[in-house]
């Protein structure tokens, strides 16, 4: 009954599309809101137990293929997130597509990029004919090649809504841990050649001091929403400047010049995307200009900081601290500088590595899927600049 239900929602859909005649621009929103609807009755039949509209069950068409690098081990899709998958598409991985090219090189298309695999290179898309779309899982894309994606007419989208609260947390996580110096006390504490806790052991807190943001995009404006309830200070820099009533329901102040942020913060944070403008966006000098007693947190890029000028900044006491979830290359040489200062804290690239952020990445990646695929609005396109 639940099925024959979701059918004829989605079966009215289809029909409208054929019989109302609307503008195109009234037709877009029309479509948009009503297949919503089909995709938010799917939802609440999975999660009731009842059964999901799927095309392929009902003998309609075979599901569109979609590339994927592998399923499990290090870098491939989540084994978690195959059963949802598999309820949208043929997933095909790279070995099976190597195995059977010719029989499935036309039913491709789509490519899912999971942790920046499978490459896309020129050969890859030449031997993709019928794909339509790259769906990245994650914000940054600077991995890929847009301007050669697009030159076969490929659409690329990314996922900025799912990662947002996830990144967010992730650089109030390092700001606190740097400021109280977490990670120092723990190996105090569990040390098991510590005999008493110094009184003059000291941190710092971020209460009422002063956060500046660089890059003010949804990630950006989260982590200020979340600082605003540290009572701290906001200043952000940004290419463009955020409505003046967004800027009040957070307290924040623009720096139409980031050396303005730079020397009145002491707290740093970088969450912008990694563009030819930003690369090594801050070195040397923006390091000098930042107050002795500052912090450097980057949640964004590794190749947005100059890492050798961070070293030589952290070493001559020109900033006190930095707190990293990023680097260049990650993970670094076990050698590297970076890993032998005490001042400096390194997570392992973990901004969205939540069971709930990957699953809203997943979940994200498929509406842009499934909108390119159905001539739809997509919801997160990335447009090569």
């Amino acid at each position: 009954m639940l099925r024959v239900k979701a059918f004829s929602l989605a079966q009215s859909v289809q029909l409208a599309a054929a019989w109302v005649k609307v503008s195109s621009k009234h037709w877009s929103q029309w479509a948009k809101t009503n297949i919503t609807c089909v995709q938010s009755y799917r939802t609440e039949q999975n999660s009731t137990g009842g059964a999901a509209y799927q095309a392929k069950g009902m003998g309609e068409k075979e599901l569109p293929g979609v590339l994927i690098c592998e399923i499990g081990g290090a870098f491939g899709v989540l084994e978690s997130h195959v059963e949802f998958l598999k309820k949208h598409f043929n997933l095909i991985t790279l070995r099976e597509f190597h195995r059977n090219k010719d029989e499935l090189r036309e039913k491709i298309k789509s490519i899912f990029v999971f942790e920046c695999r499978p490459l896309i290179d020129r050969e890859l898309l030449e031997s993709l004919p019928s794909l339509k779309v790259v769906a990245n899982s994650g914000v940054g894309v600077n991995h890929l090649d847009l301007k050669l994606i697009s030159s076969f007419g490929v659409k690329v989208t990314n996922t900025p809504h799912a990662v947002a609260d996830s990144t967010a947390d992730i650089g109030m996580a390092l700001m606190l841990a740097s400021a109280r110096r977490l990670v120092e006390g723990c190996h105090i504490a569990t040390s098991p050649d510590t005999t008493h806790f110094a009184v003059d052991w000291l941190g710092v807190e971020v209460t009422r001091a002063t956060l500046g943001i660089i890059g003010m995009g949804s990630i950006g404006y989260k982590v200020a929403k979340r600082a605003k309830a540290f009572d701290m200070n906001i200043l952000y820099h940004n290419r463009n400047r955020r409505k003046e009533e967004e800027e009040q329901a957070v307290g924040a102040t623009y720096c139409r010049n980031i050396e303005d942020l730079l020397q009145g913060s002491d707290f740093v944070m970088l969450v912008v995307n990694l563009t030819p403008e930003t690369h090594k966006l801050i070195g040397k000098r923006e390091l000098q200009l930042m107050k002795p007693t500052a912090t450097l947190i980057n949640i964004c890029r590794g190749a947005v900081v100059d890492q050798d000028a961070l070293v030589e900044a952290l070493k001559n006491g020109v900033i006190k601290a930095a707190a990293l979830d990023v680097t260049h290359p990650e993970p670094l040489p076990r050698d590297h500088p970076l890993l032998q200062l005490k001042n400096v804290i390194i997570t392992p690239h973990i901004g969205t590595a939540t069971v709930q952020a990957l699953l809203m990445m997943t979940e994200e990646a498929v509406e842009n899927i499934q909108a390119v695929l159905n001539d739809l609005p997509i919801p997160s396109e990335v447009i090569p600049q």
